[in-house]
């Protein structure tokens, strides 16, 4: 059974930095991608940030210089830094998990506010 065990978010000031951590465990392949969506009040969940299992990333336009993602060399546990956070990244994070190019997992969430 895989389950997604995240940490980290909280408050914070604008331009301040976290960093949130999200271990996978249970039936996972080797070929997956591991990310970190966002969900706002009001509005959609979005992508941040992902990783596959080899390195290669991608990053939304709005996060792109200011959030890195990175993944253990074991492969399972993912991070992202936050730096530079503004208030419009305020929102709820969700780990996702894309198993063997299929089924998709999800994490509990960890809300980030970025409020002076």
């Amino acid at each position: 059974q895989v389950q997604l065990v995240e940490s980290g978010g909280g408050l914070v000031q604008p331009g301040g930095s976290l960093r949130l951590s999200c271990a996978a465990s249970g039936g996972i392949f080797w070929r997956n991608t591991m990310g970190w969506y966002r969900q706002a009040p009001g509005k959609q969940r979005e992508l941040v940030a992902d990783i596959t299992r080899i390195g290669m990333r991608s990053y939304a336009d709005s996060v792109k210089g200011r959030f890195t993602i990175t993944r253990t060399n074991a492969g399972n546990t993912i991070y992202l830094q936050m730096n530079d956070l503004r208030p419009e990244d305020t929102a709820v994070y969700y780990c996702n998990l894309i198993n063997g190019g299929s089924d998709t997992y999800w994490g509990q969430g960890t809300q980030v506010t970025v409020s002076s």
